[in-house]
């Protein structure tokens, strides 16, 4: 049995089952201890010709033998074999509904847990707490509970008996006993500590296979499989030898389980027997005193096994409470409201943040202002900050109060839920389910139909190639979408956003693996099905923003400027040396006379901008 704050409701909660079983359990236990009285009875008749029952002398006859040892026989076994039934329902009944709910209760605690849990985690440890542990808490709820009372109720009433036959032969064979479970508990210490070590070396094995499995084209591609296989079969033997050690103990505690029962048995026997030859014991007694010992050999072997399960059981729970303990850092305010049919409009209000253990702040100062029905470009060098404005926006980190509003609330003032549901995203992964595509496309909206699906899809650009595929919309995508291409992976994302027609569209560099064919083909959809609606595109190419009713610029976590496309280019200097140089990049790529990126850069830099310091954009930049 194991306690603990995540597994103690559950005994109360399945009481009922609980204790069936153990009336169950009783009844098995009683009827089990009548057995070895009869073979007192067959022994003596045998022997003596004779047997006493209930008190009075019969002569041992086929009548006798049917009536006081057959039939008991049989209803004994009829009990015993509805009470095991009974109990194994209740019990093992139990302790799989104990890991259903607990399995629910991880999941949707999980699932509240903000980004920077999984940064830290690995999903192959995750998994291994929703596979091992929990397998290994069911086991030792069911298992514990019948083990405890069984080694409890049966054993008592065994020593009960055989203390009532007699009580210095009883005490001479619970000196073993006494020893046993000094060193089971010593040993139960030991065992917890070595199972804790054997889930962590499980997990970063799976860690380790998880990761060479979604990264197996990268792997294959740059010829690393034996350098991966070595690694693996690094993991793999400190997993092995973490076993091992766990098994030598746990075989060692077995051993002197069955090293001790074999020695009580020695002093039953030499003890017993001179009681036989004093006359204090016949030879039926002398079988029945066996009998009573040979059922409190189960109850032994339990103890033995119980402080093994619960060594584990213990340390698979200190897993999964490290789990449940993590705090969910983006949670609602007590008395948020919700945003009421959203319109749109988006507000950064002199806003500073970085990262929960960050050094640095990512985003200094930022402010502007996007009105409802607003299509607007985010762009900037890498590592500017720009999907850390959308990931705020999305409240996925804690927002500062008082420096982001829409529709002209504090994010902080309304819900969670009702900020994202008044969004749709397109990530810059392009994560897709391992399902069908249509499943894929009509994830955001509840009952999608056909319709709506394929129209989504023909506003992406991607309708062509689903139909082309054999099972058409009902094609079942591998684990993360790998079976289409990163284009057709990245137009079913957007087609999934668009489907729910929020009032806010946030699509995080989204059309960087299509060309700027089928590129323009969405923006001008977007234009044409998004008309009063807010669209944010971030983007690292100029030309996809470039229509867009606003830019913002970001620098280094800063806000460079704002305004149109030509506004930026003419009074900017840092977003006009990014435009000239993508232009030349592009130009360049599109030549058949290659030029180094130290001349395209020269070509660039223009004799009025030479000057290290680069100034600052001014006008025509409006934050408004």
């Amino acid at each position: 049995m194991i306690f603990g704050k995540y597994i103690n409701r559950y005994y109360l909660k399945n009481a009922p089952a609980l204790l069936l079983g153990l009336l169950s359990l009783l009844i098995v236990d009683i009827a089990q201890l009548m057995i070895p009285e009869l073979y007192r009875l067959v022994i003596n008749g045998v022997n003596l010709g004779k047997v006493v029952v209930d008190g009075q002398t019969l002569t041992f006859t086929r009548e006798v033998l049917f009536q006081n040892i057959c039939l008991p026989m049989i209803w004994i076994v009829l009990m015993m074999v509805i009470g095991r039934f009974l109990w194994r329902v209740c019990f093992f009944g139990s302790a799989v509904c104990v890991q259903a709910d607990l399995r629910e209760r991880m999941f949707d605690h999980s699932r509240r847990l903000s980004q920077q849990y999984y940064q830290v985690n690995k999903v192959g440890s995750l998994m291994s707490l929703y596979t091992n542990d929990l397998d290994t808490i069911q086991e030792c709820f069911g298992d514990g509970i019948l083990m405890f009372f069984d080694a409890l109720v049966l054993g008592l009433l065994a020593l009960y008996k055989m203390w009532r036959m007699d009580f210095k032969l009883t005490l001479l064979a619970l000196i073993p006993a006494a020893i046993m479970f000094g060193i089971g508990t010593i040993m139960g210490t030991t065992m917890t500590k070595r199972w804790e070590e054997r889930q962590k070396a499980f997990s970063d094995l799976s860690d380790f296979a998880q990761e060479n499995f979604s990264g197996i084209a990268v792997i294959k591609a740059f010829v690393k499989e034996f350098k991966e296989l070595t690694a693996f079969r690094k993991l793999n033997r400190e997993n092995e030898e973490i076993n091992v050690t766990y098994t030598k103990i746990a075989t060692l505690l077995e051993v002197l389980v069955t090293l001790f029962v074999e020695s009580v048995i020695c002093v039953i026997l030499g003890y017993g027997g001179w009681l036989v030859f004093g006359g204090k014991f016949n030879a039926g007694q002398l079988v029945e005193y066996i009998g009573y010992f040979e059922s409190i050999v189960w109850p032994i072997m339990a103890i033995s096994m119980l402080i093994e399960k619960t060594s584990r059981g213990k340390a698979s729970l200190n897993r999964i409470t490290e789990l449940m303990d993590a705090p969910v850092d983006v949670t609602d305010r007590d008395g948020v409201g919700n945003l009421e049919n959203p319109k749109g409009s988006i507000e950064f209000r002199h806003l500073t943040f970085r990262y929960p253990d960050g050094d640095y702040n990512v985003l200094q100062d930022v402010s502007f202002q996007v009105a409802a029905g607003e299509s607007v470009g985010i762009v900037g060098k890498t590592g500017a900050g720009k999907t850390t404005v959308v990931d705020l926006l999305l409240r996925t980190y804690n927002v500062p109060d008082g420096t982001l509003f829409v529709d002209g609330k504090d994010v902080n003032s309304v819900s969670i839920h009702s900020v994202r549901n008044a969004c749709a995203y397109v990530p810059q992964d392009n994560f897709l389910f391992s399902d069908t595509i249509a499943h894929n496309i009509g994830f955001g909206v509840d009952d999608a139909t056909f319709d709506q699906i394929n129209g989504a899809a023909s506003l992406a650009d991607v309708r062509d190639n689903i139909v082309d595929f054999k099972e058409g919309y009902e094609t079942i995508l591998g684990e993360r979408g790998v079976t289409v291409s990163g284009g057709q992976k990245q137009r079913i994302s957007i087609a999934r956003a668009l489907l729910k027609n929020a009032p806010i569209l946030i699509l995080d560099d989204s059309v960087s693996a299509v060309d700027t064919r089928t590129e323009k083909i969405i923006l001008d959809n977007l234009k044409t099905t998004r008309a009063g609606k807010t669209t944010l595109l971030i983007a690292h190419r100029i030309s996809t923003v470039e229509g867009m009713d606003k830019i913002v610029f970001l620098e280094d976590g800063r806000v460079e400027a704002v305004g149109t496309h030509d506004a930026l280019y003419h009074s900017c200097p840092e977003y006009r040396r990014m435009v000239d140089l993508q232009r030349l990049e592009d130009e360049t790529a599109d030549s058949s006379d290659a030029v180094g990126t130290s001349d395209i850069a020269d070509s660039v830099d223009a004799p009025e901008h030479a000057s290290e310091s680069v100034e600052k954009c001014e006008g025509g930049a409006s934050h408004d």
